[in-house]
């Protein structure tokens, strides 16, 4: 299974990801958490990368997609890959198609997580005071939301085309949501109504 949990910054991806990884064993690739691997080697390049995180901008694609096809073979050899954080864009995500074709592969599933934009706030706050990560100020979450708008909630109708994409409430207790998804990914019978 290569699924997705696509949403804006703070919808809780990266929990719920967790959730998948413990009860199927699949692997998570956290683009958020490689960079921050990166960041912390400390060299030139991983400075430029943290000044781009900190600012709350995107990385360039290239350097992404290297990571992604860096851990593949440990997806495959786990059952399965949950992107959590990418693609970020229509052209990650064709990026991330030809990667899976070349490996004789593709996505199964797009999971978004739909949020209130409040509670996005309220929970970057927590996570921010939780976590001390310098990506999560009000300034950088702001910018972090302007560039899901612009860029990544394009990659909705370019999946809803291709027969991927389901929408589940992300509002709600861990549990509740992670039913949710359970359900659309056809693994249980739960259920849960959207957020206006």
């Amino acid at each position: 299974m290569n699924l997705i949990l696509f949403g804006p910054p703070g919808a809780g991806k990266g929990t719920q990801a967790r959730r998948l990884v413990a009860d199927y064993g699949w692997l998570q690739l956290s683009t958020g958490d490689m960079l921050r691997t990166v960041v912390a080697a400390g060299d030139e390049r991983s400075r430029e990368i943290k000044d781009i995180l900190d600012r709350g901008d995107l990385i360039a694609d290239d350097v992404v997609i290297a990571l992604i096809r860096d851990r593949l073979p440990k997806a495959e050899g786990a059952g399965g890959a949950i992107f959590d954080g990418f693609p970020r864009t229509v052209a990650q995500a064709r990026a991330l198609d030809q990667l899976l074709q070349s490996r004789k592969s593709g996505i199964d599933k797009v999971v978004r997580m739909v949020v209130n934009q409040d509670e996005l706030v309220a929970r970057m706050g927590r996570r921010a005071a939780e976590e001390g990560r310098a990506d999560d100020t009000i300034e950088a979450f702001r910018v972090r939301l302007e560039n899901y708008n612009a860029w990544t909630v394009p990659l909705i109708p370019y999946y809803r085309e291709r027969g991927k994409l389901s929408d589940v409430n992300g509002m709600g207790s861990r549990s509740e949501v992670a039913s949710r998804i359970a359900v659309a990914l056809g693994l249980s019978n739960a259920a849960g109504t959207l957020p206006s």
